[in-house]
């Protein structure tokens, strides 16, 4: 069953330190049903992206890691909440720290890939956002955050270097 209604509120979010913990995807398909990606097919490779719901800018889902989920759960609720797709999360990409745009507070995120298995036609957040297929090319132009394009260009080496091991690749925390 999934829930259609996004979590609000900072009162379950996680701190480590000075730095609030936040918790992202790279949902990610290929054309026509492929299951690998090597260095002559990577344009089979589609992301998905979101608009912020503050404005156009362009992202990929993350939000708040709370201290009732997993990191894969919470990476997993952020998809589902922010884009509308589920999937299979995979081995985390990195960890990054950066500044929010809107505060004056550092953050420490962890990014994943979720190799989508359904993408909904209804979801929590589908009001306030836009969400678009587009090739990793597009996408890197149009994600405005440089630890994004990071973990973008992190996944697609992990993809052409290792075709044959991408399926129900998932890391413990």
């Amino acid at each position: 069953m999934v829930c259609m209604v996004a979590r609000t509120g900072r009162h379950l979010q996680r701190y480590n330190q000075d730095h609030r913990l936040v918790v992202g995807c790279i949902p990610y398909r290929y054309k026509n049903g492929k299951k690998g990606c090597s260095p002559e097919d990577h344009h089979e490779l589609e992301v998905l992206v979101i608009s912020s719901k503050k404005s156009d800018a362009m992202m990929f889902p993350k939000g708040g890691w709370e201290v009732d989920e997993s990191v894969e759960e919470a990476a997993s609720r952020e998809s589902l909440e922010e884009a509308g797709v589920l999937g299979n999360v995979e081995c985390e990409l990195g960890r990054w720290i950066f500044k929010s745009k809107s505060r004056e507070l550092y953050h420490q995120g962890f990014m994943f890939p979720l190799l989508v298995t359904q993408q909904l036609d209804l979801w929590p957040e589908k009001a306030a956002r836009k969400r678009e297929w587009m090739s990793v090319d597009e996408a890197r132009e149009a994600c405005g955050q440089w630890w994004m394009k990071e973990a973008l260009d992190i996944l697609v080496d992990r993809l052409r270097s290792s075709p044959l091991k991408q399926e129900n690749h998932v890391q413990s925390m």
